[in-house]
């Protein structure tokens, strides 16, 4: 069970820096520092888009609308950490004391 809980932690790590790239790609973007008709940055972009829209769009259902300021990526990576904490901090030891 141990080793269930660490490939989460490790999915979890994952996903947390999908989400940290996606966000610098989107200012890269923005500020149009990187060429979005170059063939490898559109890839680049549309992987992380599909990877990281799912999570972002009920996120940004609930938060009202603040203009040009996206707020969703930061309260997914929140809400990755309290999960991650959560897992550390009380799962894994009850899964540790259980023997499981």
């Amino acid at each position: 069970m141990l080793a269930v809980l660490q490939v989460v932690l490790l999915a979890l790590d994952i996903l947390w820096w999908l989400i940290v790239a996606s966000a610098i790609l989107s200012w890269l973007y923005a500020f149009n520092i990187v060429n979005p008709g170059n063939q490898f940055v559109d890839t680049v972009g549309n992987f992380l888009y599909r990877m990281t829209e799912p999570l972002y769009r009920p996120i940004r259902r609930i938060l009202p609308n603040l203009g040009g300021i996206d707020l969703s990526p930061l309260v997914l990576l929140l809400s990755i950490f309290f999960l991650q904490q959560l897992i550390i901090l009380y799962i894994a030891p009850a899964v540790l004391r259980a023997g499981i």
